[in-house]
């Protein structure tokens, strides 16, 4: 096994210039028994908005720290060491930034060496350890924990989690090994795998406790206090640490690989075998159930320096990179201070979409809105709906009564559009027609102030042929949500050559205030988003309507990574919605996009697939058969052709909104298709994995070497 003493880390810790180095001051506590425990206290010298991280500088500090102190336990001079972070932080893991710069495969396993030697000697220090995890606790930060002896958690910590996988590594010190014999492998799936695919879900402090991750949980306003008591009980052997999760022999031998066989299973089903982390991290876990720490550390080490270095981790830090800082700054936004205030929304229409745009714009604006229809009785019904969503999440604890009540009270309802009079931001939810959006438009625009800002949702129309009948198109914009609302982050905001900046400014920053990112785009048929998906359910749809096998035309799509297969995709959109989108965009592309009029034939059946249990799509159901059946030809396409159609099609399309200057660059396309359509991270968006995969260069030859798309394989 590698002994990690002998290992020379001076390559990585020549790559420490810009690191932000966290701290590790130690002071002595002395408890009510008496004993010495000295508390390492991690601290950047940062305020709470830059988090400590673990660079190779920071972990070298900390190692030095906790050599020192195995030496004072030796000598007898304290009876426990404990760990814990700065206000509100324990530590948000490695600094990625760092990681990036590693280069060779042999940096990337330093990296991994370093924090288990400097992590794993937390267990080896002669006396116990305890991490007292007083808030966010991510990736190395949660490891710090785990190589402890005892765990404590802040009742208020904002999360908890290991979110490797999600960024196309794995847990590399100790978490793959330490989670699974700490709380069993079912628990460990979840915390290492599932919930990272699962848009990167974070854990609540009482789950971390429940699941057996921490041994103890406390307040906020005492939690040191209660931790350092805690710690003193366990000392004394006056508190008796139970860790009901811990896996025995049953576990090992019979649960344990019957668990990693249907995790393997339903990674397949969920997202094909494209990307590696989830396998690797699966492997990793399988291993876990038997051997030493040290062979389950040696593991580890070798998985996250083949994964550093991998396309798929490179493409993931660019995606990071467009979420963390991109979507904070969007590109083309007027200055905020433009921006109108927002004190009463009104939404126009009353049904699904309506109900979850007013329970939105409620819940975060804390603002009366106020929503219409064309009868009481629909209005009655979104009112009684959005009552319905406040009170689910008042019984799951995320409001209390107080609040849900004054939410209550600010949404109101009524089919006398006057009452909109004094509204200041508008939005529309209504059929997806430009007759029908341009008359609720008109009739708003003769009631509200003249500063009032409107918004339309349409998903693919134009918001100037929409705005043309205003007396001031200039206050109409586009505010394009996903769905589901208050789920997707992504809102388009659509700007025609009329919108004004103090309508764009508004939209901005009220998109802000919703806790969405935002990104410009052009009056463009489809946007960016729906544009880009309707290539691939047209593509899609040309292979059936050539005669290829249903699901042969989704397994094809499957190295895309997509969240969902095509027709899984058209299923939850609404086959009408579908094929009006895929109509728009023939109407506007006819040489690029694909639609048949037999689509809408398909669109009026009650049901058109069939699917399991798993929401997988199975096959036709008898119904869509018989109306295929004169529609289909004789030509199918295989796989690998339908692939590489969507893949060039992809391309083609990204350079042409490109040089219709649909968005101002690239990385704008990828960060849409990352929010809006659950683009992998590990793809880092559309660009990069079409250069990686060659359609860039299928499509535009010798300029390749000054590509129109900029992805991470040419930079």
């Amino acid at each position: 096994m590698t002994d990690y003493d002998e290992i020379d880390f001076s390559p990585i810790l020549a790559l420490t210039d810009d690191e932000v180095i966290t701290r590790s001051p130690v002071r002595d506590v002395r408890l009510a028994s008496g004993r010495t425990l000295a508390l390492i206290t991690l601290d950047n010298g940062r305020d709470h908005t830059r988090p400590n991280t673990l660079g190779p500088a920071t972990m070298a500090q900390l190692g030095e720290t906790l050599d020192g102190l195995r030496a004072r336990a030796a000598a007898g001079e304290i009876d426990a060491v404990g760990i814990t972070g700065k206000q509100y932080i324990l530590a948000a893991g490695a600094d990625l930034s760092d990681i990036t710069k590693v280069g060779s495969t042999e940096n990337a396993r330093l990296v991994a060496q370093l924090g288990h030697k400097v992590l794993g000697s937390l267990s080896e220090l002669g006396v116990p350890s305890f991490a007292f995890v007083n808030g966010l606790a991510l990736g190395g930060g949660l490891e710090i924990a785990l190589n402890a002896t005892y765990r404590t958690v802040d009742a208020s910590a904002a999360a908890i989690a290991l979110p490797e996988v999600f960024l196309g590594i794995i847990p590399g010190w100790g978490g793959a090994y330490l989670l699974p014999n700490l709380i069993g492998i079912e628990n460990a799936l979840e915390v290492v795998i599932s919930n990272p695919l699962k848009q990167n879900r974070m854990l609540k402090p009482q789950q971390a406790r429940d699941l057996g991750i921490m041994d103890a949980m406390f307040p906020a306003a005492t939690y040191l206090e209660d931790s350092l008591r805690w710690a003193d009980g366990v000392l004394s052997g006056a508190v008796k640490v139970e860790r009901k999760n811990a896996p025995g022999r049953i576990e090992r031998t019979v649960k344990w690989p019957v668990a990693i066989k249907m995790a393997r299973g339903m990674l397949e089903s969920k997202i094909g075998t494209m990307p590696k982390s989830p396998y690797v991290a699966l492997d990793l876990l399988d291993q876990a159930r038997s051997g030493t720490k040290a062979e389950g550390f040696a593991r580890e080490d070798e998985a996250l320096a083949d994964l550093v270095t991998g396309d798929q981790f490179a493409a993931s830090m660019y995606a990071f990179d467009l979420v963390q800082k991109r979507a904070k700054r969007p590109v083309g936004a007027p200055d905020k201070d433009l921006a109108r205030t927002v004190s009463k929304v009104g939404v126009i229409g009353a049904g699904l979409m309506a109900s979850q745009f007013a329970l939105l714009f409620v819940r975060k604006l804390q603002v009366p809105v106020l929503i219409t229809d064309l009868d009481q009785e629909r209005v009655d019904k979104g009112i009684a709906s959005i009552h319905e969503e406040i009170g689910k999440l008042e019984a799951k604890g995320r409001l209390d009564a107080d609040t849900a009540n004054r939410l209550r009270g600010l949404v109101s309802g009524t089919t006398d559009r006057t009452a909109f009079a004094d509204c200041d931001f508008v939005i529309e939810a209504v059929f997806e027609e430009v007759g029908v959006k341009q008359q609720v438009f008109g009739d708003i625009e003769k009631i509200v102030a003249d500063d009032a800002i409107l918004a339309t949702n349409t998903s693919s129309l134009s918001v100037e042929e929409i705005g043309s009948t205003l007396a001031h198109p200039e206050r109409l914009v586009g505010f394009h949500f996903f769905n589901p609302v208050a789920v997707m982050p992504l809102i388009e905001i659509v700007k025609t050559p009329h919108t004004s900046d103090a309508a764009l400014s508004t939209a901005f920053v009220t998109a802000r205030k919703l806790g969405k990112s935002a990104v410009l785009t052009a009056d463009a048929p489809g946007f960016v988003v729906n544009r880009l998906l309707a290539k691939v359910m047209g593509e899609a749809a040309r292979a059936v309507y050539e005669g290829t096998p249903l699901l042969t035309v989704e397994k094809a799509f499957a190295p895309l990574g997509l969240p969902m297969t095509p027709f899984q995709l058209i299923d939850l959109v609404g086959w009408k919605v579908a094929a009006h989108v895929q109509d728009t965009m023939v109407r506007a592309f006819p040489d690029r996009f694909y639609a048949s009029e037999n689509f809408h034939q398909l669109a009026e059946l009650p049901k058109v697939v069939d699917k399991d249990k798993a929401g997988r799509v199975t096959g036709w159901t008898k119904q869509a058969e018989k109306v295929l059946a004169g529609a289909v030809g004789s030509t199918p396409a295989g796989e690998a052709e339908i692939l590489q159609r969507v893949q060039d099609g992809l391309a083609q399309e990204i350079f042409i909104m490109l040089e219709q200057g649909v968005v101002p660059e690239v990385e704008d396309i990828d960060l849409c298709l990352i929010l809006g359509a659950g683009w992998p991270f590990i793809d880092g968006g559309a660009s990069p994995y079409l250069d990686r995969e060659g359609a860039s260069a299928r499509v535009f030859g010798d300029t390749f070497h000054h590509p129109p798309i900029r992805g991470i394989a040419a930079r």
